[in-house]
């Protein structure tokens, strides 16, 4: 393969998950009588240009389909980080009625919904058709249709260009990573500024957050490759954020790199030094990841034989994507670990992929009162042992296996 943004031979390998099915692509009762999908799921790093990302397997139109059953919404943690973003965009970029805000990947309207309650004008782009029904059911305006550099010169010859362009968890997804950003750099006005927010490599590597990993993530982004790969695309980025999100995330500003008007902060310069003195322009950085995942592979793997045989019920929470890369690639199947719970009512009454565990309802587990809860999106365990708190009245403990085994 050719590397997404350089195209040069991606020459470090990363980590072999071995193969499984898009983790999004749940399974009704009827698909389950019929063969899954499965496919390769390998990351490999260009030295180049220091892009991590998976082999080419699948398209976006396979992965991001009508019935994409991730909603945003479901999550009051990430509700509230929305909530503040808004609040702090408006007031840094004095955002008002006379401005255009748009976000890519707006999901079910999650994000919008607090810039149209502050009466400031806005738009979303969001190709799965599930999701951006919801975001229309709140009384956003949704394009349906995949981002990139045709629609968004469409959509700028309509007049639509922003003040503001939202990016948040959506530059991993994109297979043309050169064509997206081409589309932003389209899209704003001459003085625009765009947000981007994406898991941090770094993170993923002291974290051992492999589970991070599926197909639906084409890239792993340090802020060394994006600063790169947006300067080769004619955007400058002008300051970045820490975030607590998603296991810890990145969120960068960027602007048209010819425009200038938001002086680089010096937490730029700063952060590229840190990714340097951490190695991550090294081989040696990426060595012996595989190794590491492999070892809390094989912990949780071993917690749920040993409760097995001591004749213990494991349930777990949270049809995640990432909880999907974890059992499958630790081969677990509804012999260990019962069922999933999950708020979405998309999700309920399917099955995972690959690992084909049943995902019920909250109620069920109320009822079935398990003695161990798996977190699978260990990134929402705070809010999660309080919204499941419960669970501790018969006795009943929670399991998060990344970065280690851990019981609460």
């Amino acid at each position: 393969m050719k590397c997404r943004h350089c195209g040069s031979e991606p020459d470090i390998p990363f980590i072999d998950l071995g193969n499984s099915p898009p983790s999004n692509a749940y399974l009704t009762e009827m698909q389950l009588r019929a063969p899954e999908k499965w496919y390769p799921l390998r990351v490999v790093v260009c030295s180049n240009c220091w892009l991590a990302q998976t082999e080419d397997h699948l398209g976006e139109e396979e992965l991001f389909s009508d019935d994409y059953a991730y909603f945003s919404s479901y999550s009051d943690s990430w509700l509230r980080h929305a909530q503040d973003y808004v609040a702090k965009v408006t007031e840094r970029f004095h955002l008002g009625s006379q401005s255009l805000v748009a976000e890519v990947a707006a999901n079910d309207g999650y994000l919008l919904q607090f810039v149209q309650a502050r009466s400031i004008p806005c738009y979303g782009v969001e190709p799965s058709a599930g999701v951006a029904s919801a975001a229309r059911e709140k009384g956003i305006d949704i394009v349906q249709d995949f981002f990139g550099k045709d629609l968004a010169s469409r959509l700028a010859a309509q007049g639509r260009q922003a003040d503001l362009l939202a990016a948040n968890n959506v530059l991993a997804h994109v297979p043309d990573i050169n064509d997206f950003l081409a589309g932003f750099v389209a899209l704003l006005k001459p003085d625009g500024v765009a947000t981007f927010e994406f898991p941090h490599l770094m993170n993923l590597v002291a974290q051992v957050q492999f589970d991070t990993i599926y197909h639906e993530h084409y890239s792993y982004l340090s802020l060394t490759a994006v600063h790169g790969i947006f300067r080769a695309n004619g955007l400058s980025i002008f300051d970045v954020e820490e975030l607590e999100t998603h296991g810890g995330s990145l969120r960068v500003f960027a602007q048209n790199a010819r425009s200038g008007v938001h002086k680089p902060r010096p937490e730029v310069a700063a952060f590229l030094k840190r990714e340097s003195v951490a190695g991550l322009t090294s081989h040696d950085y990426y060595a012996g990841f595989q190794a590491r995942a492999d070892h809390v592979k094989n912990a949780f793997l071993e917690f749920l034989l040993e409760a097995k045989r001591a004749g213990k019920k494991v349930a777990a929470y949270g049809a995640a994507a990432k909880g999907n890369t974890l059992l499958n690639y630790a081969g677990v199947r509804p012999d260990l670990l019962a069922y999933v719970v999950d708020r979405n009512p998309a999700k309920q009454g399917k099955f995972l992929p690959g690992s084909r565990i049943p995902i019920v309802a909250e109620e069920y587990l109320r009822n079935d009162r398990p003695q161990w809860v798996v977190l699978l999106p260990w990134n929402l365990k705070k809010e999660l042992m309080h919204q499941l708190s419960y669970v501790h009245e018969w006795g009943g403990r929670f399991v998060t296996a990344v970065p280690a085994l851990t019981v609460a």
